[in-house]
């Protein structure tokens, strides 16, 4: 018998790979080697299976950044090392997804957006904040602009108007889009403790 945990996973590692409004409850259904009615007794309709694959990805993304957090202390490779975490799911991901959860998925859509700007302002934006706090960032630094520019807003900045993954590696895309916006703000006195930017 399939376990709620293994649909989940099969649903949402489809729904990724061939779009959420592509891949039908029967393909699941087929995938997995069980039927549709199985499927709708741990899951009421498609919109809330997308809900809760979106919700399961978060988690695993929550459980890594955790341990980043309790890995480093520094919070300018903290800020970097969640940011890289974001362009691997966000590779993963791939535009189609996003946009067909925001088109057909509406509560998979809210959850998706309130979780990225929950976690901008509770995690991100402290660490920049500590950051310039510690003097390793210039105080000039408006952190609540620069989490909407390259936090916030960083979907639309990798996948419009054309996917940058299709064109250049995750780790070029990242570099310039975040390592060096945040290189711009690095005080000598960071420069002079640090490994990252000496």
């Amino acid at each position: 018998m399939v376990s709620k945990q293994e649909l989940l996973e099969c649903s949402i590692t489809n729904f990724i790979k061939f779009g959420s409004k592509r891949f039908s409850m029967n393909e699941l259904a087929s995938e997995l080697g069980i039927s549709k009615k199985t499927i709708y007794k741990h899951f009421k309709n498609k919109d809330e299976l997308v809900s809760k694959g979106i919700r399961f990805i978060i988690d695993k993304f929550l459980h890594e950044v955790d341990k980043i957090l309790k890995n480093t202390e520094d919070p300018i490779e903290r800020v970097l090392l969640i940011q890289k975490n974001s362009f691997l799911y966000l590779n993963y991901f791939k535009p189609s997804f996003l946009y067909g959860i925001k088109k057909y998925y509406h509560n998979a859509d809210v959850i998706f957006d309130n979780f990225k700007v929950g976690f901008v302002k509770s995690t991100l934006k402290p660490l920049l904040e500590e950051a310039i706090e510690k003097e390793y960032l210039c105080k000039k630094l408006n952190s609540d602009l620069f989490c909407y520019l390259y936090f916030t807003n960083l979907k639309n900045l990798v996948f419009e108007p054309k996917n940058l993954f299709d064109i250049y590696s995750v780790d070029l895309v990242f570099e310039h889009l975040i390592v060096n916006n945040l290189k711009g703000f690095i005080t000598q006195k960071y420069k002079d403790t640090s490994k990252l930017f000496s």
